[in-house]
């Protein structure tokens, strides 16, 4: 179960992001995701495979497509606009990889949203065509073979509605033929909020959109790929968090809301293993599986 951070090791996080600031890089080693060649050498993402090797894959039990959509947004001035998308692939391909009866789909880069030429960064879908989309996605990979399809996102626009009816629409169809399509929502919803509680209980600064929980992660898992822009981040405060019920203020808009500045890679893990932990468990709870190999 995930273990919640010590105040010391909050500390430390501070440290890190200080050094950041700085102009040091703010993943050490112990914080930087693994790069061993077995993790980097699984065959567990479909656009990394060749037809016989999918097909080898559900042979050998690989029956789960793991659809998990991205988004392409404006994510403050410190991280890029494809955020969504990029931590997306990675976090469905160490979910696949935990599983060990699944593949990682390709990551759909638009979600529901709306374009601004003030703040240039966005491309959106609406909700009925990202349900027209999940669909006809599902459908696919149910003629391709596999007999479990698990929809989530990193992205709040079309959860849980979309991503809830579509499941249950494709449930009842498929579900008398032995064929499954359920909605995995821990991942997105349940770690967030945990994530979020676990800062709050510490007196850290909340923050949403572009904050602590979203550039963490980036620097995680992207920190040395160009995801943030890391002289940025001692400045990186937004508009106010609002209060539950009220609209958000824009005095500042420059697309945070709350404070990003304690941002550090050592949070992003803790946020990453919190998603892979909380979705390998409600996936084997809503399939039925007991499939736990880790293949990493």
């Amino acid at each position: 179960m995930y273990r919640m951070l010590s105040i010391a090791a909050a500390l430390a996080f501070t440290a890190t992001t200080a050094a950041a600031q700085t102009g040091a890089t703010p993943a050490s080693a112990a914080t930087r995701p693994p790069a061993t060649a077995t993790a980097r050498t699984a065959l567990v993402e479909f656009e990394m495979m060749t037809w016989p090797e999918v097909k080898a894959a559900i042979a050998s039990g690989k029956t789960t497509a793991l659809f998990y959509t991205g988004g392409t947004e404006q994510r403050g001035p410190q991280n890029v606009n494809g955020g969504h998308t990029l931590m997306g692939r990675e976090i469905a391909r160490r979910i696949a990889l935990e599983l060990g009866n699944a593949i990682a789909m390709p990551v759909l880069p638009y979600t529901p949203n709306q374009a601004s030429a003030e703040l240039p960064g966005t491309i959106g879908l609406t909700p009925d065509l990202l349900g027209a989309i999940l669909e006809r996605l599902a459908d696919q990979a149910i003629q391709t073979g596999f007999t479990n399809v698990v929809l989530m996102g990193d992205h709040g626009g079309g959860q849980p509605k979309i991503y809830a009816e579509v499941a249950k629409k494709l449930d009842d169809r498929y579900r008398p033929q032995g064929i499954r399509v359920v909605y995995c929502n821990d991942v997105y919803i349940k770690a967030g909020a945990d994530f979020d509680k676990s800062l709050a209980d510490r007196g850290l600064p909340a923050s949403s959109h572009a904050g602590i929980p979203d550039t963490s992660t980036m620097l995680y898992l992207g920190g040395d790929k160009g995801w943030v822009r890391q002289e940025l981040i001692k400045t990186a405060i937004g508009d106010p968090m609002p209060k539950p019920g009220e609209r958000p203020e824009r005095k500042i808009n420059n697309g945070i809301t709350g404070d990003a500045r304690l941002s550090s890679a050592a949070f992003g893990k803790i946020v990453v293993d919190m998603k892979v932990e909380y979705a390998v468990k409600q996936i084997q709870q809503l399939l039925g599986s007991s499939a736990t190999a880790n293949q990493r």
